[in-house]
């Protein structure tokens, strides 16, 4: 699985495989140890020996980690995650309700609404299959549906915009 990990503000790609860790695109040699009756584990990257303890944050994704003595904020996010959490805060400053992109590319498998509609934040409007799930990509906020620029079986690219609002 492929995980955009974020530390002291730097983004790196981990992606995790029956073959092993590729790191920012570098195959490396790790493992993962429990260590029984302990918060701890040992991670080995390489010859290096580190002694980790990991708590989870406010927020999904969030840790902190205790890397051999050392406090580190991290975010962990799956590609899909990433992709959607970086799109929310792209619009989230935009005035006025923005319109429906996506957050990825993929296929359109349904679309729930029409000009004119009346919708409510957190409203289902298009489900999109990509990465092979479907995904339900929902309303930011309230609005009208203004245009549809998509039907069911359309490819679109991430970005595309899908649904505009008002």
């Amino acid at each position: 699985m492929k995980y955009i990990v974020e530390v002291r503000g730097e983004r790196h790609e981990v992606e995790v495989g029956p073959d092993g860790v590729v790191f920012n695109g570098e195959h490396i040699t790790a493992s993962l140890t429990d260590i029984p009756g302990s918060p701890v584990r040992q991670v080995t990257i390489g010859d290096a020996v580190h002694r980790v303890i990991a708590r989870r944050g406010a927020h999904r994704g969030e840790y902190t980690v205790l890397l051999n003595g050392h406090r580190f904020t991290v975010e962990a996010l799956d590609a899909r995650a990433r992709a959607i959490r970086d799109l929310t805060a792209a619009t989230s400053g935009v005035a006025g309700p923005a319109p429906l992109v996506a957050p990825m590319p993929g296929m359109i498998v349904r679309v729930s609404v029409a000009p004119g509609d009346v919708v409510v934040a957190g409203q289902g409007l298009i489900v999109m299959e990509a990465m092979k799930m479907e995904n339900e990509l929902r309303a930011a906020g309230p609005g009208t549906v203004t245009a549809v620029r998509v039907i069911a079986g359309t490819a679109v690219q991430k970005g595309a915009i899908l649904v505009e609002l008002s």
